[in-house]
C-alpha cells in the first residue's frame, strides 16, 4: 500500500545537471531513512547517497562534492541534485525508504526507478 515515485530523470550532456524527486504516499506512521540507489547496465544496484530523518547524510566516494542529497520531512519527500554529471553515472537511479507503517513495524519500500542517461 505503501507507494514511492521518482521523477526528473533525463538525458544530459556531460557536466550538466539534473534534479531528482521520490515522493512517499500510503499509510505511513515515520519515515527513518530515504535514499537513493542506482544501477548500471551489467552492475549490482550501489547506494548513491541516504539522508535520515535527522538530516544526517552519507554518499559514496564517487559523487561527493557533485551530488546533495536532501529532504523534505513535511512532505515525505527527498531530492538528489546532480551536478558535474560524468557518463559513468549513467544508470536506473531508485528511490529508497525505510519506514514504519505502524508503532512495532519497519520495512524497507522501493520506487520503480527513473532513467538518467549522459552524454559526452
Amino acid at each position: 500500500q505503501v507507494q514511492l515515485v521518482e521523477s526528473g530523470g533525463g538525458l544530459v550532456q556531460a557536466g550538466g545537471s539534473l534534479r531528482l524527486s521520490c515522493a512517499a504516499s500510503g499509510r505511513i506512521f515515520s519515515i527513518n531513512v530515504m535514499g537513493w540507489y542506482r544501477q548500471a547496465p551489467g552492475k549490482q544496484r550501489d547506494l548513491v547517497a541516504h539522508i535520515t530523518s535527522g538530516g544526517s547524510t552519507n554518499y559514496a566516494d564517487s559523487v561527493k562534492g557533485r551530488f546533495t542529497i536532501s529532504r523534505d520531512n513535511a512532505k515525505n519527500t527527498v531530492y538528489l541534485q546532480m551536478n558535474s554529471l560524468k557518463p559513468e553515472d549513467t544508470a536506473v537511479y531508485y528511490c529508497n525508504a525505510n519506514l514504519r507503517t505502524r508503532l512495532s513495524r519497519a520495512d524497507d519500500y522501493w520506487g520503480q526507478g527513473t532513467q538518467v542517461t549522459v552524454s559526452s
